[in-house]
C-alpha cells in the first residue's frame, strides 16, 4: 500500500463531503487532517514562543548585520 498526501482547498463542507464520497466509492482508505495541525514539533514551537516572549520583555539584544557577522567569525 502506498501513501500519498493531497491538500484540497475547499470552500465549504459540501466539497469535503463530495471528496469523502468519492474516496469511499473507490474503496480507498483515507484520513482527514485539519489545517490547524502544525507540521512542526510541539517542543520546537514552545521554544520559539518562549524566545519571542523573552525578547518582548526586554531580555533579547539587538545587533547589526555587521556585528552578527563579526560574532560568527
Amino acid at each position: 500500500m502506498d501513501t500519498i498526501h493531497i491538500k484540497a482547498h475547499t470552500t465549504d463542507n459540501s466539497q469535503i463531503d463530495a471528496i469523502k464520497a468519492f474516496m469511499k466509492s473507490l474503496k480507498i482508505k483515507f484520513e482527514l487532517a485539519k489545517e490547524d495541525q502544525s507540521p512542526y514539533n510541539p517542543e520546537f514551537i514552545k521554544k520559539i514562543k518562549q524566545s519571542d516572549e523573552e525578547f518582548a520583555s526586554g531580555k533579547g539584544i539587538k545587533m547589526s548585520v555587521e556585528e552578527f557577522k563579526e560574532l560568527c567569525k
